[in-house]
């Protein structure tokens, strides 16, 4: 049986924050291909700093290992290259649903959507629509942020985090405005429409949902003013 294919792998990553209260400690954490993890943990303990991190938007203090298929990328590298790059691998390879929904007030929902087609330079309205079917909010594809609800809002940022078919999905609470009934559809939905040879990792407040999902639990663990986060610490769904 062939081993999946590794999407991500980290070592020995740590943040902290700027008053040095508290830090972040990644010793091992791999992704592979058809990984689906669920971070789960107390507010406030570091686990949508880890999307941050993962997904190159933040800067650590230290990394040891940053492979990103394949590819070392230099996490502490603060130059306008190694920022250019970064740029261009988070928009390529990665899908991410904030807590709140961040959508662009001044684009319709469908140009929200659309996002990163535009990015990447390509196109697909046939997905883009199914997406928005899927997420029941067609009828708002028209409409400005401001005029619909929390919930809309929340699965269009979902939409758009997916239309690209990215290779990681990160989710931070993608399910916390929704009702129960959308919550369960959207787990569902996270795992099916991320690319084939792709990972899913979400962060939590409700394992039972991720587990009944079918996700792979990651509790973080603390220790004082330190959380730790690593997949030697997950448990099978």
């Amino acid at each position: 049986m062939t081993a999946a294919r590794q999407l991500l792998h980290v070592r020995d990553l740590a943040w902290q924050s700027p008053d040095g209260s508290f830090t972040l400690h990644v010793p091992e954490f791999s992704v592979h291909a058809g990984d689906r993890f669920a971070i789960t943990g107390p507010s406030g303990c570091g686990k949508s700093t880890l999307l941050g991190l993962l997904s190159l938007a933040l800067l650590p203090v230290e990394c040891q290992i940053f492979t990103l298929q394949g590819q070392s990328v230099n996490l502490t590298d603060t130059t306008a290259r190694a920022r250019t790059q970064k740029a261009a691998l988070r928009a390529r390879y990665f899908g991410f649903v904030p807590q709140m929904s961040a959508l662009l007030p001044f684009l319709s929902i469908h140009d929200n959507i659309r996002l990163p087609l535009d990015i990447l330079n390509t196109k697909a309205p046939a997905r883009l629509r199914t997406l928005a079917q899927r997420l029941d909010i067609e009828p708002c594809l028209t409409r400005m942020p401001a005029r619909i609800s929390v919930g809309q809002r929340q699965r269009a940022a979902i939409a758009r985090a997916l239309v690209h078919s990215p290779h990681l999905l990160l989710a931070d609470e993608p399910t916390a405005a929704l009702h129960p009934d959308q919550a369960e559809n959207v787990m569902h939905l996270l795992s099916t429409e991320t690319a084939a040879d792709g990972a899913v990792l979400v962060v939590t407040h409700d394992p039972e949902l991720a587990r009944k999902a079918g996700y792979t639990l990651i509790p973080a663990v603390l220790d004082g003013q330190t959380t730790h986060i690593s997949t030697a610490l997950k448990t099978l769904a």
